[in-house]
C-alpha cells in the first residue's frame, strides 16, 4: 500500500515504525515527519492542516490510505475532504472529532449515550468559573474546553492556582470545571469504522513532569504496557475491555452514529478506576503519545490491516488484534524548561550508543538535522522504548538507553513503571 502518515511526532514515528515491521513492501511518506521518522521514510513537507493540501498530494501521489496522527488536522476537516474525494482516512471527520476537540461536546455525548463520567460545569466568564470551583470544591479540576497540547488539565488543592489556571484559558474560550475522581488511570484505544469497534492493549501514562506525580501537567513522560494489576480488580484485562466496549466505547460510538457523525478512526479512552466503577476523564480522537509507544511493539496483528479495515467500514466480524506477552516501556527525554518553552536547538549525542540496548528502540518527537548533528526542536525530545519478557528487564534496558544520550539541560522521570517492576 501507499500510505501518508500525517504528523511529527513520536506517535507518528511509532505508527510508522509498527507499519515498515510488517515487512509488507508498504511504501510510506510522513508529512512533514522529523530527523527519526526522515531516517525510516520518506518524508514531504506539507501543510497537515489545509485539507485541499492534504487531498492534492493523496490524488497527485495515488495514495491508498492516510493516517491522521494529530488532533489538529482532524479537528481543521482534512478526513472529511479526503473522504470526499474516495481517499480512506483514518481519521475522523470534523464532527466526530469535537469529541475532543471540545470538551463541552464530549461530555453532552457521554451524558445522551449514558457512559459513566464526573460530574462538570462548562464556564465562559471568570466569575462562573469561580462559582463552579466553589460548588465542586477541592481537590480543584479546571480544564481548557478546547485543544491545549496537552497542557490545559489543572489538579490542585490550590483555589487561587484553579482561579489562575482558568483565568488563563478563557482567554482563548470556555473552561470547564469538573468533579475530582480518585483511582488509578488507564488509557484504552479503540479502533472504530464508525459503528463498530476493536480494542488494543490498555496503557498507563504519567502526566506529572516529576518523579512521584508532581509538577505540572506535561503532554506525557512515560507510559508502559499491559497493566498487569487489571487482573486484581476484574479478573483478567479481556474482562475490563468488554466492560469498557459496553459501557463506554460502543454507546459512544453508536451515539455519533446517530447524530450522523460516525467516528472513523481511534477513539481514545482516559479512564480512571473509581471505587464506584470505571468512568471517563476524557476522550480524545487520535492515538495517544507516549501510550502508542508502549502499544503498538507489543501488537502482533499486522497494523495496515486494521486501519484500512476502521476507514472502509470492515470492522464488524473481525477478530480482536492479538497482542505479544511481552512487557514494553518507554522514557520520555524532554527538553530543559519544558513544559514551558523550551531551550531548543541543542545537540543530542549518544543515540546509537543507546540503540546498541538489547530490545530498545526510539521514537523521535522533536529533532531535526542541523549542520550534520542531530538537535532538539521542541519540548518532548525522544522517547526511548524497551521490550522484555518482564517489566524490572525492560526498565532496565530504558533507563540502561537513556543513560547513554546526551542533551544539555535534559530532563526525564525516573519512575516510569516502578510500580509494576517491583
Amino acid at each position: 500500500m501507499r500510505i501518508l502518515v500525517l504528523g511529527s511526532g513520536a506517535r507518528e514515528h511509532a505508527i510508522i515504525t509498527a507499519l515498515l515491521a510488517e515487512n509488507a513492501g508498504h511504501h510510506i511518506t510522513a508529512a512533514p515527519g522529523n530527523a527519526g521518522i526522515a531516517a525510516d521514510v520518506a518524508t514531504v513537507a506539507l501543510d497537515i492542516e489545509d485539507p485541499s493540501a492534504v487531498t492534492n498530494y493523496a490524488i497527485e501521489h495515488d495514495i491508498d490510505l492516510v493516517v491522521v496522527g494529530p488532533e489538529a488536522p482532524l479537528v481543521a476537516g482534512v478526513a472529511d475532504a479526503l473522504r470526499t474525494r474516495g481517499i480512506p482516512a483514518f481519521g475522523p471527520g470534523r464532527a466526530a472529532a469535537q469529541l475532543e476537540g471540545s470538551k463541552t461536546f464530549a461530555k453532552r455525548i457521554m451524558d445522551e449515550a449514558g457512559v459513566p463520567t464526573g460530574r462538570a460545569a462548562r464556564a465562559s466568564t471568570l466569575t462562573e468559573a469561580v462559582s463552579a470551583i466553589d460548588e465542586f470544591g477541592a481537590p480543584y479540576v479546571v480544564k481548557a474546553d478546547g485543544l491545549a497540547a496537552g497542557k490545559g488539565v489543572l489538579v490542585s488543592r490550590d483555589r487561587d492556582a484553579a482561579i489562575a489556571h482558568a483565568t488563563r484559558w478563557l482567554q482563548h474560550g470556555s473552561v470547564l470545571i469538573e468533579e475530582f475522581l480518585d483511582g488509578q488511570e488507564v488509557s484504552l484505544f479503540f479502533l472504530s469504522d464508525g459503528h463498530s469497534v476493536l480494542p488494543l492493549s490498555p496503557a498507563q501514562d504519567y502526566k506529572r513532569l516529576g518523579d512521584g506525580d508532581t509538577g505540572p501537567n506535561t503532554g506525557g513522560m512515560g507510559a508502559y504496557s499491559p497493566l498487569p494489576w487489571l487482573d486484581e480488580r476484574f479478573g483478567s484485562e479481556t474482562a475490563f475491555v468488554d466492560e469498557v466496549i459496553d459501557t463506554i466505547a460502543l454507546p459512544t460510538v453508536r451515539r455519533l452514529a446517530a447524530e450522523q457523525t460516525p467516528f472513523i478512526g481511534l477513539l481514545y479512552c482516559g479512564l480512571i478506576l473509581t471505587p464506584a466503577g470505571i468512568r471517563v476523564i476524557e476522550f480524545n480522537a487520535r492515538f495517544g503519545d507516549p501510550e502508542t509507544q508502549v502499544v503498538l511493539p507489543r501488537l502482533v496483528t499486522p497494523l495496515s490491516g486494521l486501519l484500512v479495515d476502521a476507514a472502509t467500514g470492515a470492522l464488524a466480524g473481525r477478530e480482536r488484534p492479538e497482542f505479544s506477552a511481552q512487557s514494553c516501556v518507554t522514557v520520555v527525554l524532554a527538553s530543559e524548561n519544558y513544559p514551558d518553552v523550551p531551550v531548543t536547538g541543542r545537540a543530542i549525542e549518544g543515540l546509537e550508543d543507546a540503540l546498541g540496548v538489547e530490545g530498545v528502540h526510539l521514537a523521535h518527537a522533536a529533532t531535526a538535522e542541523s549542520d550534520g548533528s542531530l538537535i532538539a526542536t521542541g519540548g518532548r525530545v525522544l522517547n526511548v522504548v524497551a521490550v522484555a519478557a518482564d517489566f524490572v528487564t525492560a526498565r532496565a534496558r530504558a533507563y540502561d538507553a537513556l543513560g547513554r544520550i546526551h542533551l544539555d539541560g535534559a530532563q526525564y522521570r525516573t519512575d516510569i513503571a516502578a510500580c509494576v517492576a517491583g
